[in-house]
Order: C-alpha cells, then sequence, then structure tokens
C-alpha cells in the first residue's frame, strides 16, 4: 500500500487494542483503533481493506458499505450467492466500490492466459485442472475452525474455483466433491469437479495435508496451455502451449512486488471510476461454485 502514490495508511483495527497498538508501532501506522466499527467511524478512512477470518467477511463488507467506506475484502468475499447479492445492492445504493481481493486476477500472467483462450490458442476449452495446497502445521489457526469460515476448499480451492469460472465464463450448474474432514466438521482435502452449461469441466484440489504446489493446466480441441505459477507469479513465468504435437513457452513479465498491482488497481477504481478488475457478478458466480461443492461434499453422493 505504501508503494501506490495514491494511498496513504491511515488506521489498523482490532478487537484488542493493545494488538493494533502493537501492530501499528511495528509497522508505522498513525493510528489504532480498538474495535472495527471505531475504524469505520473515522471521517479520514475512505477505503478499507479486510482481511479477517472468512466467516466474518459479508458482515463487516456491508457494516464498512454502510459507513460509505470502498471496501478491498480479501477471498472469499461471500460463501453463498445470495449474500454476493447482497453485497452488490448495498454497494450500488451507497455508491462504493467492493472488489474481493484475489490477487493473481490483477497479474500480467492472467490477462495473457485468459486472452491466449479467449483467442482459441487451444481451440475449444474441453477441461480445466487446477490446485492449491499446502501443509498446515499451525496449531490453532483460524483456517480448522469450521464457525469461521475455515476449511482448505474456501482457504486455497477458492484461488482454481475462481479461475475456472473467469475462463469458463458462466456459472457452474453441476458439481461433485470428495472431501476429507477433520473431527471439528472442517476440510483438509478436497477434490472437486464443475459443470459448466457450456459442457466444460473443472477438476479442482485444495489441500492442508500435501506440500505447497499449484497447478494450471486447460485443455482443448486443438492443445493445452500449462500455467506453472498460477496465483501467485513472480517477475518473470513461463506458459507451455502445446498445439498439435508441438510445444512453445511464452515468457510473461510480472511484478516485483506481489499485492502492488491490486492495491494500484483498487485505487483506479475508487478514484478515476475504472471497472474493478473483479466484479461483483465475477464474486456472486465464486461463491455459487463454492457454495454447490460444499453441498456436494455433503452429500452421499457427493453430487449437487
Amino acid at each position: 500500500m505504501r508503494g501506490d502514490r495514491r494511498s496513504t495508511i491511515v488506521a489498523v483495527a482490532s478487537r484488542d487494542r493493545a494488538r493494533a497498538e502493537a501492530h501499528a508501532r511495528e509497522w508505522e501506522i498513525p493510528h489504532a483503533v480498538g474495535t472495527y466499527q471505531g475504524l469505520l467511524d473515522r471521517d479520514d478512512v475512505s477505503a478499507v481493506y479486510i482481511p479477517l477470518p472468512n466467516s466474518l467477511h459479508v458482515e463487516w463488507t456491508l457494516k464498512a458499505v454502510e459507513a460509505g467506506k470502498h471496501v478491498l475484502c480479501e477471498k472469499p468475499m461471500a460463501m453463498d450467492p445470495a449474500d454476493a447479492d447482497r453485497i452488490a445492492a448495498a454497494a450500488a445504493r451507497a455508491g462504493v466500490i467492493v472488489e474481493e481481493g484475489f490477487m493473481y486476477r490483477h497479474e500480467p500472467l492472467t490477462t495473457r492466459v485468459a486472452q491466449l483462450v479467449a483467442d482459441g490458442a487451444v481451440g475449444a476449452v474441453r477441461t480445466i485442472v487446477s490446485g492449491f495446497t499446502y501443509a498446515q502445521g499451525r496449531p490453532n489457526d483460524v483456517r480448522l475452525e469450521a464457525a469461521l469460515g475455515g476449511g482448505a476448499l474456501l482457504d486455497v480451492g477458492c484461488y482454481p474455483v475462481s479461475y475456472a469460472c473467469l475462463l469458463a465464463r458462466r456459472d457452474p450448474v453441476a458439481a461433485r466433491g470428495v472431501a476429507r474432514f477433520t473431527p471439528g466438521g472442517v476440510d483438509e482435502e478436497f477434490t472437486g469437479v464443475l459443470g459448466y452449461p457450456t459442457g466444460v469441466t473443472a477438476a479442482i484440489y485444495a489441500g492442508f495435508r500435501a506440500a505447497y504446489g499449484t497447478w494450471l493446466q486447460v485443455m482443448g480441441s486443438e492443445g493445452s496451455l500449462t500455467v506453472p505459477n498460477p496465483f501467485k507469479p513472480g517477475p518473470l513465468e513461463q506458459l507451455r502451449l502445446e498445439r498439435f504435437g508441438e510445444a512453445d513457452t511464452i515468457d510473461v513479465a510480472g511484478s516485483e512486488m506481489p499485492f502492488a498491482r491490486e492495491v494500484a488497481h483498487f485505487a483506479e477504481a475508487v478514484l478515476d471510476g475504472a471497472p474493478a478488475t473483479v466484479s461483483l457478478a465475477e464474486s456472486r458466480r465464486t461463491a455459487a461454485a463454492l457454495a454447490v461443492l460444499h453441498a456436494a461434499a455433503r452429500t452421499r453422493e457427493g453430487r449437487a
């Protein structure tokens, strides 16, 4: 945020004022606030970033909007499409920008992948295969608390789900899901398949028990596109495009500092009226896909 010439960090809020003050000292933030609402009541704050546990995203996004603040909310912004609709309606009434914080969407790599697919580089898309996994070893982590919206699907599975929805450009119409749940009811591994009305399918994997890894492959009638590092691209990435038995690599320059483009693009939306990179319609689509996958995994047949 400090790297963006149009952004100024004003205050940080916590339910525990001492923690807010410690964070403010560490990061040289001018003000510390002991309640979330206290931050929203400040006249010198025009926009807020919400990185709270998943279960609090909708509540505090709506409260921020009601306070007239623009909002950049961490993913997933909503876990139910009805909540995404509530947020969109509230933002329209208040005349503020609300955007879901999928950093990878702001990177040139994602723009290039989406353009290649749209231009028919792999022909007609048949299936999208993607995943995100890492070994979750921290005790008492909020990601392992069902009441706080924990679980692998919501934490890291939302990345491949959102990417599939971006490329499919439709709401899913069916889902299958298989999950390994902890005794507390949180999915620590999730394997799912989404079906789209165009006939495209998307296979996704999310996990807390395998080593770190991310992947994306788009298979089409004429070839395939492989993206080795789709969700946190580095300064230089390479795509692999295979068509009719021949392979090419495509270099794509990225960002030296992750999240910098996200902050800059959010400022452009707020200050210049530029369209949000992640629209609320897209956030609704992601929420719908996450909801139907969760529902599928909890049925006897594993489908919804």
